[in-house]
């Protein structure tokens, strides 16, 4: 069942205090796919409850007898009024707006159904895994509810070793994915609402006492001290842990407390370490073995710091050549769920010359992050802080945090992970400011080896002295912010007109800018919607950067592939797609991919 911790860890700001939510017993999982496991993929039958009938009764109570009974019926002296045996199927994981047409504009409550066979082994814990669904998730398994889980795009999982039984085991979902005022990212956002089981579902199977988190990086502020943290669940904390990471002939033992938890430094041979970096992304196989568990991962090493105004990746000047990734399909504009599609997105980017993404405005699959990794690929990864969200009601806070939790958790360990975005063009004030400032403290407090950001939003000293001020500022490592200048702020020749006056001595990342072109619309360089405006947005753009912006250290332009979003309602231009991207929602590339393109070669 869903039971979290709640703790107050003291942070008192303008009189406030927080309470801070941590997972209780049913702490995440990580590098699943690196332990034995039952995918539960594939086809599940689903049925759609806009009224959530099958939750509430008629006096809209929540009924004992709910659709996650599925009980079984002949129909002739007792009868139910749903079946999932003989409803519709649905390829999980995937999103129901772009697999049933019906769905397409969908926002409530679908019921989803996997049947699977089981063996049962008293020596083993089981849990169940979501790589995400959204919006809201309530689990039930053999007709009891075993957890729920709100936020559409980080991982989540629940011990199942008493629900699960030997033979035919049904596994029922309630997936919702109204959007809320009071919902992290809140009811106005500008992508799609893809709702469902996006990611993998994966039943999982642990020792009695297995290896539950452990982050193996860098030392902060050393190029050659491995740290490491290791924490074990279960009825056996006390144990021997051995990391080994046998290319580097490191073989330490330690062990753990009456909690668990086991930490070292082990100083590493400089010479024979190659560290992590886009051109040489190296990954080492590392081993941490306790008595009772075994997990294998592939780590790479690397420092990430700032000094001034520079970012520094293993103690050398960083530019970022980058740009912002939504988690949508290259060809089908649907959710993302797999390596192969995450792959395509990535190349895309590797081919226009990005050592960097950012990936908006959400957490994206785990599958991403990894694949990035590989090919040489920074990450900035975020949570969907978003616009306006209800930064008085403790409960949003709750949510924001345990989103941020999740996020850290699961990537923790990778290599090209460098910057935790807290929020994305919020609106400034006293309740904002102590509600990210918070967020910030507790990122700081739970991994101190990569650098925080957010966007920000531009407060211009006059209009054509741009400019920077935001009390948040004192708490994050980079200055980053959106601006849209040649689109929603003059046109393309205000470029040519404008300075920038920053006044922090931090390094400066221009998070977004842009503008829409249809793919195909040609025209001259001073109609909007036409390629020609937006490639020479871009070029104007980079040209200011070039003459005015010296000191910059990297930009992730908006965005790399037109995305679908419900905001954008003009017929024949954007047709319910955002329409910035650089491919097309087709995969055709826009003249401004190559602008870009020929740029990053500059740099």
């Amino acid at each position: 069942m869903r039971i979290f911790l709640l703790v107050l860890l003291g942070i008192i700001v303008n009189g406030n205090i927080w309470a801070q939510e941590t997972k209780g017993l049913n702490p995440l999982l990580q590098n699943v796919y690196g332990r034995n496991v039952q995918i539960l993929n594939g086809y599940w039958n689903y049925l759609v409850d806009p009224l959530e009938t099958g939750y509430y009764d008629y006096r809209r109570r929540p009924s004992p007898f709910g659709f996650f009974k599925d009980v079984e019926v002949d129909n002739i002296n007792a009868y139910k009024e749903y079946d999932f045996d003989t409803a519709p199927v649905m390829p999980i994981p995937g999103d129901w707006n772009t697999q049933n047409y019906e769905l397409f504009q969908y926002e409530g409550t679908v019921w989803f159904r996997r049947v699977f066979n089981f063996n049962k082994n008293s020596d083993k814990r089981s849990y169940l895994y979501f790589g995400a669904a959204n919006y809201h998730t309530i689990v039930y398994l053999n007709g009891k509810k075993v957890g729920e889980h709100e936020g559409g795009y980080t991982p989540f999982n629940f011990e199942v070793t008493d629900f699960l039984v030997d033979g035919k085991n049904k596994l029922i979902v309630k997936v919702d994915n109204k959007r809320r005022a009071d919902a992290v990212p809140t009811n106005n956002f500008d992508w799609f609402n893809y709702g469902g089981i996006t990611r993998d579902v994966l039943l999982v199977e642990a020792p009695s006492t297995f290896i539950q988190t452990y982050k193996i990086q860098l030392k902060k502020g050393s190029s050659n001290t491995i740290q490491g943290e290791v924490k074990l669940n279960g009825d056996k904390p006390l144990q021997k842990i051995v990391v080994e990471i046998p290319e580097l002939k490191i073989r330490r033992e330690v062990t753990t407390d009456n909690n668990g938890l086991a930490r070292f430094d082990q100083v590493v041979n400089s010479k024979i370490l190659n560290l992590w970096t886009p051109q040489n992304p190296k990954l080492y196989t590392v081993n941490i073995i306790s008595e009772t568990d075994k997990i294998i991962d592939e780590i790479g090493f690397r420092t990430i710091e700032t000094k001034g105004n520079k970012i520094l990746l293993n103690g050398k000047p960083l530019f970022l050549k980058g740009v912002s990734v939504h988690e949508e399909a290259a060809y089908r504009n649907g959710r993302i769920f797999s390596a192969d599609e995450s792959r395509i997105l990535l190349g895309w980017a590797k081919e226009m010359g990005c050592n960097f993404v950012r990936l908006a405005h959400y957490p994206h699959n785990e599958h991403m992050v990894r694949e990035a990794e590989k090919m040489g690929l920074l990450v900035w990864s975020e949570i969907p802080v978003y616009w306006t969200i209800h930064w008085k009601n403790p409960d949003v806070y709750a949510n924001a945090l345990n989103q941020l939790s999740e996020m850290i958790e699961r990537d923790q360990n990778r290599a090209n992970v460098i910057i935790w975005s807290i929020a994305n063009e919020t609106p400034h004030g006293d309740d904002r400011d102590i509600f990210l400032s918070n967020l910030a403290k507790y990122t700081r407090a739970k991994d101190d080896t990569r650098l925080i950001s957010m966007a920000m939003e531009r407060s211009d000293k006059s209009p054509t002295v741009l400019s920077i001020k935001d009390n948040m500022s004192e708490f994050v490592d980079i200055i980053s912010f959106n601006q849209y200048v040649g689109w929603y702020d003059g046109i393309n020749e205000k470029l040519d007109r404008v300075r920038w006056e920053i006044d922090y001595n931090k390094p400066i990342i221009i998070s977004e800018f842009g503008g829409e072109a249809v793919f195909g619309l040609r025209g001259d360089v001073s109609e909007i919607w036409t390629e020609e405006y937006q490639a020479e947005l871009y070029a104007k753009t980079l040209k200011m950067i070039d003459e005015r912006m010296p000191e910059i250290s990297g930009i992730s332009p908006w965005v790399l592939k037109d995305f679908r979003s419900s905001r954008r309602l003009l017929p024949n231009y954007q047709d319910g797609f955002n329409r910035k991207g650089v491919v097309s929602d087709k995969g055709d590339k826009k003249l401004s991919f190559f602008v870009l393109r020929e740029w990053f070669k500059t740099r």
